[in-house]
């Protein structure tokens, strides 16, 4: 293969800076994160595809939620309704307007199509923007909306697609059998799989299939002079391969997921974003596409950081907010044990104020579980005063 090198070089530089951004932001260093006016200027995701807001809320709040079902047909309904929007507002609108979580039992295709459509109606966008999805009346619908919400009856109260995901021998079987569904195209569907791979109804080698999006296309169109007849994805699985290699060679002290290295989805998704970077950075070099759009915007809202239990990668990052918290003056700081760490790191949640692109209409039912879990939460507190404990804000 032959790169184009300065453009290849700033592949790497590119998820070192962005992964340090991650970092600096959960160590409480204040803006700007980086020295490049670019990644300081313009919206880019995180060098891992799981640490983006969206991606953590899915993990979080969609599939590990303890007080939801782990029935596999229930999450796999969860993560189809939950992506085909994309959007944590839509989710919340929906939970908001039914008075109850998402299940089996209460989902109904046609009055989740009224919800969305009165949401529509009061102004809200419900799809994202990060990913577009067909639009064709493949249901027999004049709304984008009606159609895919068709499409998750079909695959999961019809045909219960979750039996033969389950029984699928690899990443690439699983794929294939999203693929076979109308309106879910080749990238969309590897978006699904990686997503429903996060929860427990599947565990497969995320490095063992790739599909490249558009904008990956772009990205490596940019990195390669000639790609000796490699394809995309051929490429992408160098990339996941030779990553140390590479930060190595530059000198880059690339901070990786509490030692999980990139993977082949997260590889795919940084040749996006350098095509975006390069838009501003060598603004000369050909594309379709000759600006970023999004402009960055710091979100008010902290995460707290929590990826599939299967990483093994949990335990560290509430290591790392342990020592965060014993480095800071906390009185009866050891009269916090260890079971109340995550309780407490939950809790800073609720102590930083936010804003919401949904009214408060929250229903009676869903609001009173919402006010009981805070009260339990509360509880891990008792020894820090509300002063202190806005100090302790890692996210």
């Amino acid at each position: 293969m032959q790169v184009r090198q300065e453009i290849f070089d700033t592949y790497w530089r590119f998820a070192a800076m962005r992964q340090e951004v991650f970092f600096n932001k959960i160590n409480n260093v204040p803006p700007p994160w980086t020295s490049d006016p670019i990644i300081n200027t313009y919206k880019f995701c995180n060098a891992y595809r799981a640490s983006d807001r969206v991606s953590q809320y899915l993990i979080k709040n969609v599939i590990y939620d303890e007080n939801r079902s782990n029935n596999e047909e229930e999450v796999i309904l969860r993560i189809l309704l939950f992506k085909i929007f994309n959007k944590i507002e839509t989710w919340k609108y929906l939970e908001n307007k039914i008075g109850d979580y998402i299940t089996l039992s209460n989902f109904d295709s046609n009055a989740y199509s009224d919800i969305l459509q009165e949401a529509m109606h009061l102004g809200y966008v419900i799809y994202t923007s990060a990913y577009m999805s067909c639009a064709s009346k493949e249901f027999g619908y004049d709304k984008k909306h009606q159609n895919h919400l068709a499409l998750i009856d079909k695959m999961v109260v019809q045909d219960r697609v979750v039996n033969r995901i389950v029984k699928a021998k690899n990443f690439e079987a699983v794929f294939h059998i999203i693929q076979e569904y109308p309106l879910l195209g080749k990238f969309m569907a590897y978006q699904l799989a990686t997503d429903i791979n996060y929860s427990e109804i599947i565990n497969f080698d995320e490095n063992s299939f790739t599909i490249p999006g558009p904008g990956a296309e772009r990205g490596i169109d940019k990195c390669f002079i000639d790609t000796h007849s490699k394809t995309s994805t051929d490429i992408i699985h160098w990339m996941t391969e030779n990553q140390e290699r590479e930060f190595q060679r530059l000198g880059l002290n690339f901070q990786s997921l509490w030692g999980r290295p990139l993977q082949a989805i997260d590889c795919q998704n940084l040749f996006c974003e350098t095509d975006k970077y390069c838009r501003a950075a060598f603004p000369d070099l050909k594309s379709n596409r000759k600006k970023i759009k999004s402009k960055f915007t710091s979100t008010p809202q902290p995460i707290d950081y929590f990826y599939p239990p299967k990483w093994h990668i949990n335990d560290k990052i509430q290591e790392n907010l342990v020592q965060k918290l014993a480095r800071l003056d906390i009185p009866n700081f050891q009269q916090i044990n260890n079971s109340n760490y995550q309780q407490l790191s939950l809790q800073l949640d609720f102590l930083v104020n936010t804003t919401s692109e949904i009214p408060n209409n929250i229903s009676k039912p869903h609001k009173k579980y919402e006010q009981e879990t805070q009260k339990k939460k509360s509880k891990a507190l008792q020894n820090v005063n509300t002063e202190q404990s806005q100090q302790l804000c890692l996210f």
